[in-house]
């Protein structure tokens, strides 16, 4: 087992009797919400939660999963932005919020997105589900096996709109799960959800989202509400480099979510950091291969790892590695050959394993038969 240097002043500061005192943290600011989660976007730490795993109806939070389906789609290849999508009387009766595009016109897949994501349109949720998938119905299969696929394991999606039904809903937490994917996988679409404003059919309409107006950090995402939903919004920012993300559920107006979600932002960047620590393909260790051709194997990680930990506590993390005193070749690169754990004040924050970051193939006759010895001795 070894210590890195990251660790070396805390160490000796526990080990002299100067350990730091904890650093004071008030609770997370009431919010009137029947259900709240905020999470670092790049670790996916719960910086703070209420009744997160509580199953609500999402109403038009919905139109996150929406996205994410047509956003694989247009991944897939399967349909284009440029695709004219002839709309529905289904489509065109829509109830609820609407984009106003008319029965058997042709639009765009972009501006049906668009007009889900800015204008919260009803009627392009249904014409972009059946675009993708043929009807509504199929597509909420698609949304669920998506769902399931992400981790979203205590949702359930009966229509892409968000329209009330007792077996669609879905939690805090799988609705941070899904914002999290949008953030990561689609960046060249999440930036619409910081439009403040779209026009279509010569009607334009605002983002729902105030906070894209009341403060530059927020860039996304989503607005949602109905009778039983109440009012909801999925927020996301990022301020020097950090990237909060803020589920907000069943609050009782539309000014509610808005505070609610900018406080709990406020109390996420104020109290909170997320550092690197070690860059993708960085040597953080080396480990003693026996039999190998090259003696020591660099260890590392094959992704850039970060913590999110309470502001000001960097420097009294931990990092220990866990290595085997007996390592045998051949070694392939990426493969598993020990652990790192970075600990906060006894408390373990994270448990990654070490790779190899190179090949390490068998030795020649001669060092396989003096390391065969010298094992006997270990």
């Amino acid at each position: 087992m070894k210590v890195c240097f990251l660790a070396l002043i805390a160490l000796l500061a526990v080990a002299s009797g100067f350990a730091a005192e904890p650093r004071p943290l008030p609770a997370p600011p009431i919010v009137g919400a029947t259900s709240y989660l905020v999470i670092d976007a790049t670790t996916g730490y719960p910086i703070a939660t209420l009744e997160a795993d509580k199953p609500v109806a999402p109403a038009s939070l919905t139109k996150l999963m929406t996205a994410y389906v047509v956003f694989k789609s247009l991944q897939d290849k399967q349909i284009n932005l440029s695709d004219e999508v002839t709309v529905s009387e289904k489509a065109w009766r829509a109830e609820g919020s609407r984009m106003f595009i008319e029965v058997g016109k042709r639009v765009s897949v972009q501006d049906l997105l668009l007009g889900m994501i800015v204008q919260s349109g009803n009627d392009a949720s249904i014409a972009l589900a059946e675009h993708v998938a043929g009807s509504e119905s199929v597509f909420a299969e698609l949304m669920n096996q998506y769902a399931r696929a992400l981790g979203m394991l205590s949702s359930n999606f009966l229509n892409a709109t968000g329209l009330p039904d007792d077996d669609h809903y879905s939690t805090a937490r799988d609705l941070a799960t899904l914002a999290r994917a949008i953030i990561r996988e689609f960046p060249e679409y999440y930036k619409w959800y910081s439009v403040k404003e779209f026009t279509f059919n010569n009607i334009k309409q605002p983002n729902r989202n105030n906070l894209l107006w009341r403060d530059d950090s927020v860039d996304g995402m989503k607005t949602g509400h109905t009778d039983a939903a109440g009012y909801c919004l999925v927020s996301s920012a990022e301020r020097e480099g950090m990237r909060v993300i803020s589920i907000v559920l069943g609050t009782s107006s539309a000014k509610s979510r808005i505070d609610g979600s900018q406080a709990l932002l406020n109390y996420a960047f104020r109290f909170f950091e997320t550092r690197l620590l070690y860059k993708a393909g960085e040597q953080i260790a080396s480990a003693r291969i026996w039999k190998s051709a090259n003696e020591t194997t660099a260890l590392g990680v094959l992704e850039d790892l970060y913590v999110t930990l309470q502001r000001g506590s960097y420097d009294s993390l931990v990092s220990v590695h866990d290595i085997p005193s007996v390592l045998v070749a051949p070694v392939a690169a990426g493969q598993p050959l020990g652990e790192i754990k970075i600990s906060l004040e006894g408390t373990e924050l994270l448990n990654q394993p070490l790779r190899a970051l190179t090949d390490n193939p068998n030795g020649s006759i001669w060092q396989r038969t003096r390391d065969s010895v010298s094992l006997w001795f270990e």
